[in-house]
């Protein structure tokens, strides 16, 4: 879901993971074409639509070049008796016992502070991303990159990276894309941890698609919720990268509009 994209001091995110992971012969999205963000639900895509986002329980948009959403770093709420198994249950963060919750979505972060909880956690996307790519998903968009930033400290940016890194190669090993799903400090550093291209949420709200650009040229998605964020995205992004506007819970009908 929607996030203010967290600056993150380059030098402090410390990697131990090999170089720079090589993407398999992906697709990408075309920066010439609209695109829709549909992860609160399918619709009919204008048909200006090029490229589409879905959540990874809907099916991709025939003829469109058709992006997976998947809940990498948090818990969903509707999927909290998964989470909370004894299988899974220690892949939870806690502080004093309890889960950390992002409190704006309800969302349960999940424990990436260990090389061997990462793993686990990457198995289980890994089958998501597995899956995404056998419904005909051409790229996969893992999102909650930066929830380091609502771990009240407990999680540092290095630990989410180190996951990305697995899930950028499960992603390509698969034939798909991985897309950068906000954290506008790591974008110099995101096509060494895998990623292929971005979708930032509120850049222009932030002053923040400079940086993505800086990072991936035109291979930016952007949705803004705000119309004077969208506005002002437009006027300076609108004829380089494609911009969505859509209401904050990103429904069915809701707001849904394009440079």
């Amino acid at each position: 879901m929607w996030r203010r994209a967290v600056a993150v001091v380059v030098g402090l995110v410390a990697i131990s993971a090999p170089p720079a992971i090589a993407a398999a012969d992906v697709a990408l999205p075309d920066p010439a074409s609209d695109w829709a963000y549909q992860i609160g639900g399918a619709s009919t895509p204008a048909a200006s639509v090029g490229t589409v986002s879905r959540d990874r329980s809907e099916p991709p948009a025939p003829g469109a070049y058709n992006v997976c959403y998947v809940n990498a770093f948090q818990a969903q709420p509707g999927e909290r008796a998964f989470w909370r198994s004894p299988a899974h249950w220690q892949l939870v963060l806690k502080q004093h016992g309890r889960p950390v919750v992002d409190g704006a979505w309800g969302e349960w972060l999940l424990d990436t502070r260990t090389r061997s909880k990462r793993a686990r956690i990457a198995r289980i996307v890994g089958r998501w991303i597995d899956g995404c790519a056998r419904d005909g998903f051409a790229a996969v968009e893992p999102d909650n990159l930066d929830s380091w930033s609502r771990s009240r400290g407990l999680v540092d940016p290095a630990d989410n990276v180190s996951l990305a890194r697995l899930l950028a190669v499960r992603a390509h090993r698969n034939g798909l894309a991985i897309a950068q799903k906000n954290a506008a400090g790591l974008t110099g550093r995101g096509p060494g941890i895998g990623f292929d291209f971005a979708v930032a949420e509120e850049c222009g709200r932030y002053d923040e698609c400079g940086r993505y650009a800086a990072g991936y040229d035109d291979r930016v998605l952007v949705v803004e919720y705000r119309r004077q964020d969208f506005d002002a995205a437009c006027q300076a992004w609108g004829d380089r990268l494609p911009i969505v506007l859509r209401d904050r819970d990103v429904t069915v009908g809701g707001v849904d509009e394009r440079c």
